[in-house]
């Protein structure tokens, strides 16, 4: 079988201004001439659900000409030049982004202000937002989360007309629902395609080798250029943010996926505050136990997370969960290491998967200590761990 690895969904611009989207070095960092210096927030009404009629595919309950006209000045095109070091101060990028308060917040994806990946990853030189009105202003990066792909800027407010867009809670979330989205593909502000989730919970790669869980899948169009903007549902509340597509020919081809509104919002809460994220570290590699693997392999369970592997110097291996202790062994289309625990939950939290691991892992905070459960050898077993704080980088052995 081919892998293929999902294709970040940002626009690499050399030069930026090829492409007729400004100067962005020519800006004065925000503080040319304004005709007024008041801002002007915009508080706009949700569209009413359930009375859509001019969706341009059948059967989809939406109205994306009322999202746009209410909401699609919230959304904004976030331009960034060079890295700050080195030859990529002459490169440029692009991205999208929206406003989230009236204070002159504005979340995108850290890939969108960030170049290099783990802990490599360098800040873009300077970070310029672009709004609907055509007004252009620097924005500080405030701090980017690469766990998360989710980057908070802030920008001088003063003389600018906000349109901050809301969050949706998890709960609004369902296979089948139509959603808008609206970026700036290739360059190509204010653009607006339908579709619908196609999927939830999925798991996408991050900037740090580790997974991004609790994504969102599409079949809105999404393009390198879309990063970073908003995924609506038929109200214009905020799903989740646009960040990637999984493709053979680099563009677009039905399977985009956003950073859900959750996992967002608990970047921003602590990109406002400290301006970093630090997410809880158990300290071991997992696959999804299922009946037919459990039976092969003698597990004792049926449901859980396989361990594969438990790095050295983790929490994990501090705390004695066993790693596998012979060779792989092939079942079906996979290859399994044998002899490790299944974790099976984490204090009163069940887990039956992998994915169910990484987001009961969620519910805690680093230097927590918890009771892993396992099940060894048929038997189940309890295990004090104290969790450590994720590493920028996947540790291997």
């Amino acid at each position: 079988m081919t892998s293929i690895r999902p294709r970040l969904a940002g626009l690499l611009l050399v030069p930026v201004a090829a492409l007729a989207l400004g100067a962005c070095g020519s800006d004065d960092g925000g503080s040319g001439t304004k005709s007024a210096t008041s801002t002007r927030v915009e508080v706009v009404r949700e569209v009413a659900s359930g009375g859509g009629s001019s969706a341009s595919r059948p059967g989809v309950d939406i109205d994306p000409q009322a999202i746009f006209s209410r909401f699609g000045r919230g959304v904004v095109t976030v331009l960034t030049k060079g890295s700050g070091s080195g030859p990529l101060d002459s490169r440029g990028g692009l991205g999208s982004g929206f406003v989230i308060s009236g204070d002159g917040l504005i979340v995108t994806n850290a890939h969108v202000v960030t170049s290099g990946e783990g802990d490599k990853l360098q800040e873009a030189g300077e970070v310029y937002v672009r709004f609907a009105d055509r007004n252009q202003v620097r924005a500080e990066v405030l701090g980017f989360d690469p766990f998360n792909d989710v980057a908070l800027l802030k920008i001088d407010p003063a003389g600018l007309s906000l349109v901050p867009l809301r969050f949706a809670e998890p709960k609004d979330s369902h296979v089948g629902q139509p959603v808008v989205a609206i970026g700036s593909p290739f360059g190509e502000e204010q653009s607006l395609s339908i579709g619908v989730i196609s999927a939830l919970d999925r798991s996408i790669q991050s900037l740090t080798g580790f997974e991004t869980v609790d994504a969102i899948q599409t079949d809105a169009a999404i393009n390198r250029g879309n990063s970073g903007g908003p995924l609506l549902d038929a109200r214009g509340r905020v799903l989740g943010i646009n960040s990637q597509i999984e493709t053979t020919s680099g563009d677009g081809s039905g399977v985009g996926f956003a950073i859900s509104a959750e996992t967002v919002r608990r970047s921003v809460r602590q990109l406002r505050d400290g301006g970093k994220a630090a997410y809880p570290y158990l300290g071991v590699s997992t696959v999804e136990v299922y009946p037919q693997l459990a039976k092969r392999f003698d597990l004792g369970v049926d449901h859980g997370a396989w361990v594969q592997e438990v790095p050295d110097d983790g929490p994990g291996k501090a705390a004695g969960i066993a790693g596998p202790d012979g060779g792989a062994k092939s079942f079906q289309v996979g290859e399994y290491r044998t002899g490790g625990d299944v974790v099976v939950g984490i204090d009163d939290q069940e887990v039956r998967s992998s994915t169910d691991l990484a987001e009961v892992a969620l519910r805690f905070r680093p230097g927590q200590e918890v009771t892993v459960h396992v099940i060894r050898g048929g038997k189940p077993r309890d295990i004090k761990l104290k969790l450590g704080t994720r590493p920028k980088t996947l540790p291997r052995n």
